[in-house]
């Protein structure tokens, strides 16, 4: 019965440890900032004929 015990805490204690991990992760990406939008490339007239 103790291993029963032993193997129902373990699987208990890596869930909960799961959980807390992908919890961390995303508060860790809610907190970083947005990449602005900006163009690598601007042109300044349109492509003609094309």
């Amino acid at each position: 019965m103790s291993r029963l015990l032993a193997a129902a805490l373990t699987v208990t204690a890596a869930a909960v440890l799961a959980v807390g991990a992908a919890l961390g992760i995303v508060a860790l990406l809610d907190a970083t900032p947005d990449q602005p939008n900006t163009p690598l490339i601007t042109y300044e007239h349109a492509a003609q004929g094309r």
